[in-house]
């Protein structure tokens, strides 16, 4: 399989959490490795988030949270309307298989390390 192209630098990841606490470690994780990030606390944030700004490289978002969508649901929507972001799913409570994810993503189960966060994303498709 050939090496996935890194994300563009000038592409921002959007972090989707309900939790602040774990949001802002997210976000710190991923700007200390250089990324853009855009930051969300709903599904339905981030969805409007997109509508005004689709140019983003990757989604990382939790599964359980408040709103009219979960973070799966979200993942799947963004798949059939941006198929160009990578998508990464988290969770502390569901435990899910890569295959599970839209689009080729991965999961990502809580807690996590920044290197796994980073992987996880140069992974997903």
């Amino acid at each position: 399989m050939p090496k996935k192209k890194p994300i563009p630098s000038h592409l921002p990841i959007l972090v989707v959490e309900d939790d602040g606490l774990v949001r802002m470690v997210a976000v710190d994780m991923l700007e200390d490795a250089g990324f853009q990030v855009l930051e969300a606390g709903s599904a339905d944030a981030a969805w409007a988030i997109l509508e005004r700004t689709p140019a983003v490289g990757a989604l990382f978002t939790d599964i359980d949270m408040p709103g009219s969508i979960d973070g799966l649901i979200l993942a799947g929507r963004v798949a059939e309307r941006w198929p160009h972001i990578r998508l990464v799913v988290t969770s502390g409570g569901q435990g899910l298989c890569d295959k599970e994810v839209p689009d080729h993503g991965r999961f990502l189960l809580k807690p996590y390390l920044q290197g796994q966060l980073l992987q996880a994303i140069a992974a997903a498709a």
